[in-house]
């Protein structure tokens, strides 16, 4: 029947009845089709090539995948306010299964090489994570569902998302893939949140701050600016990393355009972290600071780093120099605990925390404290005590055992971080992007001693990335000696992103 399509094309094709009656039997199936699912049906037909196209693209280039995920953290988030209902963060997990999925198909015929994810973090991480699953066995818990939850962000994204960047973002192109997306998220981070403070909300977001946003994000009368992210606190924390990255990578990478855009990413960043109104943000710049002025080794530079950071400070613990301006009168009761009631709470419920976890060395449980203990253990003793910090929920949730290993396992990262960069790295434009990670990293390390930052997207997955790139600084080291030799520009593959 079909041997009269044979030799035909084009045009040529749809004249052979056999085609017509094959779209007019389509056409009637779509309607049915559409006209019983509605318009849902409609938008997941449109979105069903699309998705084929990508599927395919993914499973012949994995790093897709990554690429995807990466993007897919900023705005996740954001999406939910407009798409209510949809649980677009299990996209984040969705991403990370099909690319090791991808990964599996791209190498069927040949033994998958594991080489490149075997290293001493992976291991670190997996333990973290095989303490994450004992912690289902803890008498105190008292849901498994808030484990599923809570376990995602806390343990099992680092174990997925580390050893795949190791594996498929093995280049330096990557890196500067990675700082491009991070730049154009930032600068578009903030523009959004300057448009809710200066021109207003949307209908969504102020929705959402009707419902639920508004007893943590209006203060005083005053707006906590949020943009796209899931809350001031994130925005701010992930904004001012944004900025002490984009100030020191800009200072390191060659290139007058490279320059240019990573400063301006700098600027926006710290520009962003100031109208989030969140003042435990403001550590994040400071920490690594001083981080990047030990690790260029140079003396000249520390104190000159030195005297700039003791302004900074002076201005805002001894000053009241622009407290008529909200943004630098929140920031500054950072410096001031003291005269700072919030701050107080937080004591006293530490000081709650610790009377109860005295006998319980593995705390009460994955998902039993926060906004996941609320949602499925409201009855439950530390779902009705504020953690406020990401150390005070671990320890709440994991007990002192499970503090002391997670402090141990994000120590050594910095401490090996300073020694490959420090000792092993020769390139100077290299370390100096590397070191701007580490930076970043430790800024977002002493933010989340204050907000929980480090679990929640996108700042858990921007750390989790730059972990892998610090611990492959010796192969991106080699490749950057490499392409010196040949007489390429490294930095000019940023230009190429």
């Amino acid at each position: 029947m079909f041997k009269s399509l044979k030799g035909r094309t084009g045009a040529a094709k749809l004249e052979d009845p056999v085609v017509i009656i094959g779209i007019i039997i389509l056409s009637v199936i779509l309607s049915y089709v559409i006209a019983k699912g509605g318009l849902m049906t409609v938008a997941a037909l449109l979105g069903l090539l699309p998705g084929l196209i990508f599927l395919n693209r993914l499973f012949n280039h994995p790093a897709l995948g990554l690429g995807t995920l990466l993007v897919f953290s900023f705005v996740a988030i954001g999406l939910t306010r407009y798409l209510v209902g949809v649980p677009l963060g299990l996209g984040v997990d969705g991403l990370l299964v099909i690319s090791f999925v991808a990964i599996f198909f791209k190498n069927f015929y040949k033994k998958i090489n594991f080489d490149q994810a075997n290293r001493d973090i992976t291991y670190l991480l997996f333990v973290w994570f095989a303490y994450a699953v004992l912690q289902l066995f803890n008498p105190q818990a008292l849901s498994k569902t808030a484990w599923f939850y809570a376990m995602r962000g806390m343990s099992m994204y680092p174990i997925l998302l580390v050893p795949l960047a190791l594996m498929l973002f093995k280049r330096l192109r990557y890196l500067f893939v990675f700082l491009y997306v991070w730049g154009f998220f930032t600068i578009l981070g903030t523009l959004k949140g300057l448009q809710q403070l200066y021109i207003g909300l949307d209908f969504a977001e102020q929705f959402w701050l009707d419902t639920i946003g508004a007893v943590t994000h209006i203060i005083n009368g005053q707006l906590r600016v949020f943009s796209f992210f899931s809350d001031a606190g994130q925005f701010g924390a992930a904004q001012g990393a944004a900025g002490i990255v984009g100030i020191l990578v800009a200072a390191s990478i060659k290139g007058r355009f490279n320059k240019i855009f990573f400063l301006i990413v700098g600027i926006m960043g710290f520009w962003g972290m100031m109208i989030s109104g969140t003042r435990g943000a403001i550590i994040v710049p400071m920490i690594g600071g001083i981080v990047y002025l030990i690790l260029r080794k140079n003396i000249r530079v520390l104190i000159i780093g030195g005297v700039i950071m003791s302004v900074i400070y002076v201005f805002f613990a001894y000053t009241y120099i622009g407290e008529s301006n909200y943004q630098i009168a929140r920031m500054r009761t950072a410096f001031r605990p003291e005269q700072d009631a919030s701050y107080q709470v937080r004591l006293e419920n530490r000081a709650i925390l610790k009377t109860y976890l005295a006998d319980k060395p593995f705390g009460g449980g994955i998902g039993s404290a926060g906004n996941w203990g609320l949602r499925f253990s409201p009855e439950g003793f530390l779902a009705n005590v504020a953690t406020d910090s990401w150390y005070v929920q671990v320890w709440a949730e994991q007990g002192i055992v499970g503090l002391i290993l997670h402090l141990f396992i994000l120590s050594y990262i910095i401490i090996k971080g300073f020694f490959l960069v420090m000792v092993k790295v020769k390139n100077v434009e290299l370390a100096g992007i590397l070191g701007a990670l580490i930076a970043g990293y430790a800024g977002i390390m002493g933010a989340s001693y204050g907000n929980g930052v480090l679990g929640q997207m996108p700042t858990g997955a921007l750390v989790y990335f730059s972990w892998a790139f610090i611990f492959m600084a010796q192969q991106l080291d080699r490749e950057y000696s490499y392409l010196v030799s040949v007489g390429k520009s490294p930095g000019s593959l940023a230009n190429k992103t």
